[in-house]
């Protein structure tokens, strides 16, 4: 088997460009820190039992775009408390 790729294509091509860089972290982040939310709270709440992936999937399910809009609100806070906090 040939591992050659195509020699048009290009991951770059794939990448976003840097200006939406804030947008990228706040997707990645609250979509992480959303799921691991999720499955601590309802593990914690509901026990870890018959059901429970659905019962995870339709908390995330309200999660996501919540932790997404709060992220996008606090960053400009959180990123002037860094400066305040570490010297240069």
């Amino acid at each position: 088997m040939n591992n050659r790729q195509c020699p048009d294509f290009h991951y770059s091509n794939l990448r976003i460009p840097s200006r939406y860089a804030p947008v990228v972290f706040a997707f990645f982040m609250s979509t992480i820190m959303a799921m691991l939310m999720c499955i601590v709270i309802v593990g914690a709440n509901s026990g870890i039992s018959t059901g429970y992936v659905s019962r995870v999937l339709l908390a995330y399910k309200l999660a996501m775009p919540v932790a997404f809009i709060c992220v996008m609100a606090v960053r400009p806070v959180v990123m002037k408390l860094v400066a305040i906090s570490v010297r240069p």
